[in-house]
């Protein structure tokens, strides 16, 4: 079910500081890096199945301001912890050779629901690395390249390699800024779960 809500300003800085909360998936594993950072910065979050991508954010009920329920954005992130585990996910072997890799037929579903993703790599020497083939798969360097580039033109609307160190931070940016900009902005649907 969609919702339209109308807030103000001050509305929106009080769900942001007292209602923002970080969803990651179920499956999302070795991000304890993550959950440090988020709980340093008294930022809070839960475990919970995440269709597409790994963390996405939501602002939960507020009977007070008129939300009886939880309110959902189309803003996710996919991370990957490596450059190995991004090569490996788009060189998968497929059984037929027009079947797509997991990763990109997650990012399709998204696309199709309107959902914005945002890949970030923790490697911040990714792209070097990549152009060097100093990654562990059997997909060439330039086959790689194409495929990232492909990805980004059809289904991201951001990718980053970042160090590991500043990867909670660019999660936290990104939901943060998303879900204010469709608070004030209604720059997308916000939906009620």
């Amino acid at each position: 079910m969609e919702v339209q809500y109308r807030f103000s300003d001050t509305e929106i800085k009080k769900l942001l500081k007292e209602n923002f909360t970080i969803l990651y998936d179920t499956r999302e594993q070795q991000n304890q890096h993550i959950l440090d950072f988020l709980d340093k910065k008294k930022i809070r979050y839960k475990k919970k199945k995440i269709d597409e991508g790994d963390y996405t954010a939501i602002i939960t009920a507020r009977e007070d301001m008129g939300i009886s329920r939880d309110l959902y954005f189309n803003i996710a992130i996919e991370r990957k912890n490596s450059v190995d585990e991004l090569a490996g996910n788009l060189s998968a072997k497929q059984e037929d050779y027009r079947d797509n890799p997991r990763l990109i037929r997650e990012l399709a579903r998204a696309r199709e629901k309107d959902i914005m993703i945002f890949l970030i790599v923790e490697d911040k020497n990714g792209k070097e690395k990549i152009e060097t083939e100093d990654y562990r798969s059997h997909i060439g360097a330039k086959a790689l390249q194409g495929r990232i580039k492909s990805m980004e033109i059809n289904y991201l609307k951001g990718l980053k390699f970042l160090d590991k160190s500043e990867s909670a931070r660019e999660i936290v940016n990104i939901l943060w800024y998303g879900v204010m900009e469709a608070l004030k902005e209604k720059t997308q649907d916000i939906k009620v779960q």
